[in-house]
């Protein structure tokens, strides 16, 4: 049994559905079973039944039963679902970075598959497809009403062959193909290079197996180009980063954070009460730093960021981040299937609930586009906790955008990318009020 964090309800073509495996933890089970429980029993077989008995023409009966419980789970919450083996075995080999597709992390609002974001480097991505945009057709078939397990089945196809996509996008008067060719898509988890004044920047893709062994390559790499040999403030970018391992999540905090909590989790059963904390193997100094973080921030992107912020290690600047706040349980059954359950929450290290709310950054650049899809907005999703989240009363910097183009516009200027260019400078200026500081006190 694995534990994952998937963001956002991805089913996408090539989505990172299920990247996101905790370690193996137990589901405590329950021998007393309720009356009522065996009297609906009863009924699903009887109806089973008839349905073998009756129908017009004869049904494959596994194919019947495989259907009923993706409906049955599918209800519970948007991230639960039932995997047939081959569903199974697809999201497995997700788990390791490479994957089939056009790359596209997508989900469902009102019924309408909808681009959560495209993945960098991406075909998708190369094709122009931007957060927020409606997938009205996929080939010939209609979305409307289709499940997310059909979409990925329709988008995944051998490399080089193409597919044609319907897109509605705020500003179009009606739906836009988009002709991609499909590639095998691998994610490269760490990004990174040397910005000015010995300033370093990690990009960070998804949490992958390799994560944290990589982010410490980039860093120590990061850090021989330095003068001195020593990074002077790191910027840690976690935008459109839709989450991953949590035990990557875990170390990746760790390398800032050298003692205290970093996440921990809570659910109805007390095998789900978990707690993760750091271990003293902190490998970075107390420079400065910046996480950036956006719309498609989540799950595990949010786990860091929140530690981050929650230990006053680093600044958040961005916009809020996705709101996955909830941890999946993935169950192996006897015949090769599997069941994605809903099991808990997880919260920061201050006892914030993530879920439906999302990370608020310190900082507020740009603005979350118009149509974006977010956890709040996923049909059947678990409530926020707390108080009702207050209006923000913080005005972005960006102005104000009515379509997901012009949001992606305005957060570049002269072609270069707003909110890094903000984040340098706040690294820059907190060097030059440190020296200011410093020549007070010497006077």
């Amino acid at each position: 049994m694995k534990k994952f964090f998937s963001p956002k309800l991805l089913a996408g073509a090539l989505i990172i559905i299920a990247a996101f495996s905790f370690s193996s933890w137990g589901l405590s089970q329950k021998a007393v079973v309720p009356g009522s429980t065996y009297e609906s029993l009863k009924v699903y077989t009887d109806v089973l039944s008839i349905v073998q008995d009756n129908y017009a023409e004869e049904v494959d009966t596994r194919e019947v039963i495989y259907n009923s419980l993706k409906g049955m789970v599918k209800n519970l919450d948007p991230h639960s679902s039932f995997m047939t083996p081959d569903e199974y075995k697809e999201m497995q080999i997700d788990t390791k970075g490479s994957f089939g597709g056009i790359g596209i992390e997508i989900g469902m609002k009102d019924n309408v598959l909808t681009v959560i974001a495209p993945i960098e480097d991406t075909p998708a991505h190369k094709a122009g497809l931007l957060a927020g945009d409606r997938i009205v057709k996929i080939g010939d078939k209609s979305t409307k009403d289709m499940p997310l397990s059909e979409a990925v089945g329709l988008m995944r196809g051998p490399k080089d062959t193409p597919i044609t996509i319907h897109i509605m996008r705020e500003g179009f008067t009606e739906p836009r193909q988009f002709v991609i060719t499909r590639a095998v898509i691998k994610v490269k988890s760490v990004k990174f290079k040397m910005l000015d004044e010995g300033f370093g920047y990690v990009k960070l893709n998804q949490f992958q197996e390799r994560t944290t062994e990589d982010l410490d390559k980039a860093l120590v790499e990061l850090a021989s180009k330095s003068e001195g040999k020593k990074l002077r403030g790191l910027i840690l970018d976690l935008r459109n980063n839709p989450g991953g391992l949590l035990q990557e999540a875990v170390s990746v905090s760790n390398e800032f954070i050298d003692s205290g909590l970093i996440v921990y989790t809570k659910g109805r059963a007390a095998g789900q009460n978990m707690t993760f904390n750091a271990d003293a193997a902190r490998s970075q100094p107390d420079y400065p730093m910046i996480v950036l973080v956006n719309n498609g921030s989540a799950s595990a992107s949010e786990i860091v960021a929140g530690a981050l912020q929650d230990h006053k290690r680093a600044i958040i600047l961005g916009v809020q981040t996705f709101g996955k706040g909830s941890v999946q349980t993935i169950i192996p059954l006897t015949d090769g299937s599997a069941v994605r359950l809903t099991t808990s929450k997880y919260y920061t290290p201050s006892g914030r609930s993530i879920q439906a709310r999302g990370i608020e950054p310190d900082i507020i650049v740009g603005e979350v586009p118009k149509g974006h899809l977010k956890e709040a907005d996923l049909e059947g999703h678990l409530a926020a906790e707390g108080p009702e989240v207050k209006k923000e009363a913080k005005k972005p910097e960006a102005e104000k955008t009515s379509s997901p183009s012009e949001a992606q516009v305005k957060l570049t200027e002269n072609g270069e990318d707003v909110q890094l260019k903000r984040a340098v400078e706040y690294l820059k200026s907190w060097y030059i009020f440190k020296g200011k500081g410093s020549t007070q006190k010497a006077g």
